[in-house]
């Protein structure tokens, strides 16, 4: 009996991917160009970035991008995960499993480097690099420096930045690669926003023999926000009230201050029909029981849809309608604000129809219920998501389903990770991830992502304690995710040396010390 019915091994997980990528005929190498462009610059060193596209009309499985560094110059410390270096010669690789690049397509890498030379020698797949060398022209002003957030409102962001010496005729504020001021001054406010918004901006200046490199970026978001990240379900451990002895809720909210649960699982009880747990009643059963004494106590739920195991709704309904209408049918019964779509498994997440289904069903709810937000989770790998997760989101983009948040499993890497830098590096890979989909700035991407740990010792014994807890609770807030929570409160409880079971974290801790932590959140 699995531990978790949520997650199959990340070996597993790696290798379909893997043989999934492999399928995907990689093109002749000259199909793929690489450009180089400094992002920032600076007396000793510079930020750069190497941007891949797929030239080709078939999709490329992996990329791989080689180059020489200067002699004197060294790559930074904070270079991008997939570099590795041999001297002064440096190999970025993109593995299949990282996401096949459709035609047309582009992703990026960045990097530090101390020294003031380009890379030279560059090869993508064996085939030339385009572009190269520093943007901007002999004669252009240097680059912006001290870039900064000076207000907001619920509709603007104003900015400010250092005076560049020499001849400047303005400067430039982008976000992204738009335009949003032009002005003569070093400051500027960006209006027209959107409430609660995250936003990230550059700054270039210009004369007229051409404009400087971008700025390093700041991140901002407008005011008016209900709550922080995601409002108040923002935190939401999973509690299963059929599995692992569950707790009662009002003596976990009592000891913590969290007010939301994810409630797992809604599966098929026969054919497009919502069940708990695939036998339960949806309603008059433990599980709304449960519900009933969360609200009573003040508190709201999101149900979850699917897991690792048993029969789910996404294969057994025939069409995105009649899925949507079984989505449909667990709104009501709870009057829901949310709902959280758990897609795993060869079932769903590995079946691309079933997973297009799933987002076709996602957009006819949010269409039918407006407000409501919708949650998609599903595995990473350490540097992101897998291929199906790179599709799971270029597909969401492309349908305009209108995902709220796209949420991560961190763990299950194998045993002896560190949790902490692990979790951040796969946080970082959806973040690129979806970036590329939706063409968002960090801050936005930031605020539709969610991250969902595993308390204690995992399936694959790894270690979360409570203070690597802590550590990743404070970075994810710090970014302004929409959503943190972790599998499960039912195994919120010491057990030092118990291992990996159903009703206790296999660690030393207090009781219900993670629900606590995450509730800071």
């Amino acid at each position: 009996m699995r531990l978790r019915p949520r997650l199959a091994t990340l070996a597993a997980a790696l290798t379909t991917a893997v043989v999934a990528g492999a399928l995907l005929a990689a093109p002749p190498a000259s199909a793929a160009t690489a450009a180089f462009v400094r992002t920032s610059s600076w007396s000793s060193g510079y930020e750069a970035r190497f941007t891949v596209t797929n030239d080709s009309s078939a999709a490329i499985s992996s990329w791989n991008v080689q180059f020489d560094l200067p002699a004197g110059s060294t790559l930074g410390s904070f270079w991008d995960a997939r570099l590795t270096t041999s001297g002064q010669h440096v190999t970025a690789v993109n593995q299949s499993w990282n996401g096949a690049l459709a035609p047309g397509a582009s992703t990026s890498f960045g990097f530090v480097v101390s020294g003031t030379g380009d890379p030279v020698n560059c090869t993508v797949n064996g085939g030339s690099c385009t572009g190269g060398g520093s943007p901007g022209n002999p004669g252009a002003p240097a680059t912006p420096g001290g870039l900064r957030v000076t207000g907001t409102t619920a509709s603007s962001v104003s900015l400010a930045w250092n005076a560049v010496s020499g001849t400047v005729t303005g400067y430039r504020v982008y976000e992204g690669g738009t335009v949003r001021a032009t002005v003569a001054g070093t400051s500027a406010t960006v209006s027209g926003l959107a409430a609660c918004s995250g936003h990230s901006y550059t700054v270039t200046a210009y004369n007229g023999s051409g404009e400087s490199a971008k700025s390093a970026a700041v991140a901002a978001t407008t005011s008016g926000c209900t709550g922080g990240g995601g409002g108040a379900m923002a935190a939401a451990p999973y509690l299963y009230p059929g599995w692992g002895d569950p707790p009662a809720p009002s003596t976990v909210m009592g000891a913590t201050g969290i007010k939301w649960f994810t409630i797992a699982f809604v599966l098929s009880g026969g054919g497009c029909t919502p069940a708990w747990d695939g036998n339960g009643p949806l309603t008059g059963g433990t599980h709304a029981a449960t519900i009933a004494a969360i609200k009573a106590a003040g508190g709201d739920v999101i149900p979850s849809f699917g897991g690792w195991s048993g029969n789910k709704l996404g294969p057994n309904c025939s069409s995105a309608a009649a899925l949507a209408g079984a989505y449909q049918q667990v709104i009501n019964a709870y009057g829901l604000k949310a709902i959280d779509i758990d897609i795993e498994n060869s079932d769903e997440f590995e079946n691309e129809v079933v997973q297009d289904r799933i987002l076709d069903a996602l957009k006819i709810v949010k269409q039918n219920n407006p407000g409501i937000k919708t949650i998609i989770t599903f595995g990473t790998s350490t540097t992101g998501p897998s291929y199906y997760g790179t599709r799971l989101i270029n597909q969401a983009a492309a349908k305009g389903a209108g995902i709220d948040v796209f949420t991560i499993m961190p763990f299950d890497f194998g045993g002896g990770a560190n949790m902490y830098q692990n979790t951040v590096n796969a946080a970082e890979g959806l973040k690129t991830a979806l970036k590329n989909a939706f063409g968002w700035s960090d801050a936005t991407a930031y605020a539709h992502m969610g991250l969902s740990g595993m308390n204690g010792l995992s399936d694959q014994q790894e270690l979360t304690s409570p203070a690597t807890w802590t550590q990743i609770r404070d970075w994810a807030k710090a970014r302004g995710l929409a959503r943190f929570t972790f599998w499960s409160v039912n195994r919120d409880r010491p057990c030092p040396g118990g291992g990996v079971v159903a009703n206790c974290s296999g660690i030393a801790q207090n009781t219900w010390e993670f629900t606590g932590i995450t509730a800071g959140f």
